[in-house]
């Protein structure tokens, strides 16, 4: 994919980011851009300050400065449920699941569904069947036929099965944005392959996604573009296709200078 400012408006956009604790500088004016209908990668050394970028563009972390904008619209996020309100959605390494909880009760968690009228409003009731109905949609829309059963617990599911209702649930609430930290960290060969087919479908309804990943090849399969942090702030966004992965290694580590024609602003 290849964009430009000057021809398509992104969709997240952030501009000299700072965040400052203590003495530590984790963020030092860091930019970011993600356009529409991309995976954007963001890759970056330990202690590069990429997390504290993504947790400040999904309401997880306050910048002490900078902007952002969400279509074109300056924002401000204070907590990670006004970021979801947005349209962004976040699907955490942890995966933030429930375990002892079903996978529909997973999918609605802090969204449950009441039913209407004094049930709803006044003994505030669950509708049990709507909510079941819409996540037993969502994931055969994403291809998760595996899962038979959408009242099963999720600690039944194995790790790809649960890393499928987090991004099925990311990808149903996500209006805007679905951002994705170590997707396949925990996961084996045969798992980590479904989660890239997610990542894949997802991207094919519309949605652009931002994938935080320390693993390459994942990185280089399936990114539009791959943003690449050093010391608090972009140094670079560079093509898949016009570099190697241990070009991009060396350009992340500072062994090697960022191409001249790669946008850092």
């Amino acid at each position: 994919m290849n964009v430009t400012a000057n021809t398509i408006q992104p969709v997240l956009r952030a501009r000299g980011l700072m965040k400052r604790y203590g003495t530590v500088v984790a963020m030092n004016g860091a930019d970011f851009d993600l356009y529409p209908n991309e995976v954007l990668g963001v890759i970056g050394d330990n202690g590069a300050g990429k997390t504290t970028l993504i947790r400040a563009i999904s309401g997880a972390t306050v910048p002490d400065h900078g902007s952002i904008e969400l279509d074109g619209k300056q924002i401000h996020f204070n907590t990670p449920e006004e970021a979801r309100n947005a349209g962004i959605e976040t699907v955490y390494q942890n995966l933030a699941l429930s375990p002892a909880l079903s996978i529909a009760d997973n999918m609605f968690l802090g969204r449950e569904i009441r039913k209407t009228g004094i049930m709803g409003k006044v003994f505030r009731k669950l509708d049990h069947k709507k909510m079941e109905t819409f996540a037993r949609d969502k994931l055969s829309e994403l291809g998760l036929l595996t899962i038979q059963n959408i009242n099963q617990t999720v600690e039944t599911l194995s790790g790809g099965q649960r890393q499928g209702v987090a991004v099925a649930r990311a990808a149903a609430f996500g209006s805007k944005v679905v951002i994705m930290d170590e997707p396949t960290a925990a996961l084996g060969v045969k798992e980590s392959r479904r989660v890239l087919d997610l990542i894949q479908d997802v991207k094919s309804k519309g949605m652009p996604i931002v994938l935080i990943s320390h693993n390459m090849p994942h990185v280089f399969e399936v990114c539009d573009r791959i943003h690449i942090h050093r010391l608090g702030r972009r140094l670079c966004t560079v093509d898949p296709k016009e570099i190697s992965m241990s070009d991009a290694v060396a350009m992340m580590t500072g062994a090697m200078e960022p191409p001249a024609n790669t946008a850092t602003d």
